[in-house]
């Protein structure tokens, strides 16, 4: 009779450890298991759009067509953003102070959140499921095909700049949003800037390590009625 008791008290211990894992990785950490990596097409290094036409017809865009982007698109938006322009010296498409590269940017798709590894061109898989939702309340966040999310590292910059860091990275992450603007414009495509957004639930749906801060969230997708 004591050894059945035994059996079962394992039993219920094995499905409580069972529950709480899968408990965590639903509420925010990362799989490591699930980080397979995604090689991107070749960035085009020549569009038909001029920079001249992308401003003049760049507006906030916040209602999306129910559209995938392509496995193209999607490179090329993250290129713009932080891709490798100089391999020898490992400068990017965005200017940054010291050429330091404190910033981050995360995909995050109905299949689920990526993050963009320059060197190689590449995505990395966080997370398998959709969180454009948890993301934030606003309906072009939710209802856009990719949200772009960019975050910096202030002590990064801080070491070599010390109080002027702040300013720094921020002032990156709005070259790195323009960038994301224009060539959404050159692709066909339509994007919005929002900083609305709760710092501490962006970080708990990311997982993002303790010393980046979420800086902007830019939805992007066909615009809706094309």
């Amino acid at each position: 009779m004591r050894s059945l008791i035994n059996v079962s008290s394992i039993l219920i211990l094995a499905a409580l450890v069972i529950a709480v894992g899968i408990g965590c990785t639903q509420t925010g950490e990362r799989d490591v298991s699930s980080h397979a990596e995604i090689a991107l097409p070749p960035p085009s290094l020549v569009g038909k759009v001029s920079v001249e036409a992308a401003l003049a017809k760049r507006r906030s865009v916040r209602s999306f067509a129910q559209q995938d982007l392509t496995l193209q698109q999607t490179g090329q938006l993250a290129w713009a953003a932080q891709g490798i322009t100089d391999a020898s010296g490992g400068r990017r498409t965005s200017p940054s102070a010291g050429a330091i590269y404190p910033m981050k940017v995360y995909l995050v798709k109905h299949d689920g959140v990526f993050e963009y590894v320059p060197d190689g061109h590449k995505l990395r898989r966080l997370f398998g499921d959709d969180r454009r939702a948890d993301l934030n309340s606003q309906p072009s966040v939710r209802q856009a095909p990719l949200d772009i999310v960019i975050t910096g590292d202030y002590a990064k910059t801080r070491a070599k700049y010390d109080e002027r860091a702040e300013r720094y990275v921020i002032i990156e992450a709005g070259h790195i949003g323009q960038n994301i603007h224009l060539q959404a414009v050159a692709l066909g495509l339509g994007s919005v800037s929002v900083g609305a957004f709760n710092d501490g639930v962006v970080t708990e749906v990311l997982a993002l390590p303790s010393r980046e801060t979420p800086l902007y969230i830019i939805p992007v997708g066909y615009p809706s009625g094309t």
